[in-house]
């Protein structure tokens, strides 16, 4: 027998519809439409490239080689607690602009003695100072990348300076339209000219630009420049002890697992 349905509850039934479908691309699911932006900026240190196992790796290989014991992740991990402290200096006006890979070199001499590091030639120790030239990418990145790079613009918004960031592409395979980032303004992320110069250099407006991290601070100060936010987990970022990002906040405007599932939800 026909059942008979008024136009109300036609109309009713099609509005629940369509919030269901709305809900399931809030959530990331393969209804959600792809936000209108033209280019995708990207954290690099811990959202492209894996800096702590990166690291570790290369001191340990240099203090076996010098037949000295040490706790390589536990070294890689002072060595990247001394990235904000030495770049609040430069933003302080304690130094004058001053290049990260200069920073680095500040903080290594320091651990070096820290750890009762001994022993190593000034080329050793520049060797060394490079192995943030030299960083694993995440598995998924430079498939993601190459996808990602297919639809829109992408670029590294990094603290790492030109050559660090060209070594680096370089040596991960990283493909790059082009490099963006601190030394190009002389500010240091998460100061807002940093965010501002992805879209002036590339002639866009903040709100076609996409910036790609997995630290939700970094996002924040995106959003608050008018930059579209893209939260990406990278949950072995700080080693097994860590305690990484995990979930978006309200500064976030899409979160995904990893490059390709971000190339995914944004239909490349």
């Amino acid at each position: 027998m026909p059942i008979s349905v008024s136009r109300r509850e036609f109309l009713q039934a099609g509005a629940m519809a369509m919030a269901s479908t709305s809900l399931a691309g809030a959530q990331g699911g393969a209804a959600s439409a792809p936000l209108p932006v033209k280019a995708l900026v990207f954290d690099t240190f811990g959202t492209v490239v894996d800096w702590r196992s990166s690291v570790a790796r290369e001191v340990e290989a240099l203090a076996k080689r010098k037949g000295v014991a040490i706790d390589a992740p536990k070294f890689a991990d002072a060595w990247r607690a001394g990235y904000g402290p030495s770049m609040n200096r430069v933003r302080s006006g304690d130094l004058p602009w001053t290049r990260l890979d200069a920073l680095h070199r500040m903080t290594l001499d320091k651990i070096l003695v820290d750890f009762t590091f001994t022993g190593l030639s000034e080329e050793e120790k520049a060797s060394l100072n490079h192995a943030w030239h030299r960083l694993a990418p995440w598995p998924d990145a430079v498939a993601g990348l190459t996808r990602l790079k297919k639809k829109f613009i992408i670029a590294p918004l990094s603290n790492g300076n030109i050559s660090l960031m060209t070594d680096l592409a370089k040596h991960s395979g990283l493909p790059w339209d082009v490099i963006l980032g601190a030394e190009l303004v002389r500010h240091y992320k998460p100061d807002r000219e940093v965010y501002q110069s992805a879209a002036d250099i590339l002639d866009l407006k903040p709100a076609d630009v996409m910036m790609v991290a997995a630290h939700l601070g970094d996002l924040r100060a995106a959003k608050q420049v008018g930059l579209r936010t893209a939260f990406v987990t990278r949950p072995k970022e700080f080693g097994p002890d860590g305690k990484p990002d995990l979930k978006g906040d309200a500064s976030v405007d899409l979160s995904a697992t990893d490059f390709n599932d971000l190339a995914r939800q944004l239909g490349a």
